[in-house]
């Protein structure tokens, strides 16, 4: 697929995802989420891949500012909201789980970890994107809103789901029901973001934490674990127990287990298998 709207690299086993619509602030598009789906798609099924990395492109001082509002307008004066996405888009994550077979939520199917690098602003469909990341690292007085409410919208993609069990009820209401902005800061203290880190060192703190996933932690336990952990949400504590068991018994038979121990009592960096 030509990119237009997005950039893709894979560096030392760290997939880069870049939102790169700078001079609209890297607001979001059916172009967009088009490529993105593909970008995810290629670097879930990419053996050399381990961690996948998602920011904006610097130049549009923002991680992602929202929906186009030049296709919000289009929407308005059509009388109808449209995704802009064609029909036989990428389903990057599908088929892992019914539950995660939907827009947005196929990042839980995705079987790498995915971190948010978020570089500025991350409203509407931004802080979404944000939310649907397994990890998020910020920079200071970042500014995050739903937005919805300002266009009579509902609470989009799922985030009335997902938001109250990163941040707990009462802070996700205040964030829905008030489509307000708040900054990192106050994320932080939320329990969204998982550090805030400066600018200038942003990318590159972001990349030591990506490399050190990609050593340390064999593909196949960062898979499982990331399936368990969205599947847990659905279900029972008992559930999950018999899962985990189940699963403790196969991936001991793999040949990434052999070389996690024997790396370990070699006090040596694992050379997985995947």
């Amino acid at each position: 697929m030509e990119l237009k709207a997005t950039r893709y690299e894979v560096t030392d086993g760290i997939a880069v995802v870049t939102i790169a619509r700078p001079k609209r602030r890297n607001a979001w598009t059916g172009r967009m989420h088009t490529e993105y789906r593909w970008i995810l798609r290629e670097a879930d099924n990419d053996p050399a891949v381990r961690v996948i990395v998602v920011t904006g492109d610097p130049e549009g001082n923002a991680f992602c500012a929202g929906a186009d509002l030049q296709a919000l307008e289009g929407h308005s004066e059509r009388g109808q909201y449209d995704a802009g996405t064609p029909d036989d888009i990428a389903e990057p994550g599908y088929g892992v789980d019914p539950a995660f077979d939907a827009t947005f939520a196929y990042h839980f199917g995705v079987g790498k970890p995915v971190i948010a690098a978020i570089n500025g602003a991350a409203a509407g469909v931004g802080l979404v994107l944000a939310a649907y990341a397994d990890l998020r690292f910020c920079v200071p007085g970042a500014k995050f809103t739903a937005a919805h409410g300002r266009f009579n919208f509902p609470a989009e993609y799922g985030l009335s789901w997902l938001l109250p069990r990163i941040v707990g009820l009462t802070h996700a209401n205040d964030i829905l029901l008030s489509s307000r902005v708040f900054t990192a800061e106050e994320a932080d203290r939320m329990g969204f973001l998982n550090r805030i880190v400066p600018a200038e060192a942003l990318m590159d703190e972001v990349m030591a934490y990506a490399r050190n996933l990609a050593r340390t932690v064999a593909p196949g336990s960062a898979r499982e674990t990331k399936h368990q952990i969205y599947r847990d949400l659905h279900r029972d504590a008992a559930t999950s127990v018999r899962e985990a068991e189940a699963l403790l018994v196969e991936m001991s038979k793999t040949p990434d287990y052999r070389e996690g121990v024997k790396a370990w009592m070699e006090k040596r960096t694992p050379a997985w298998k995947g």
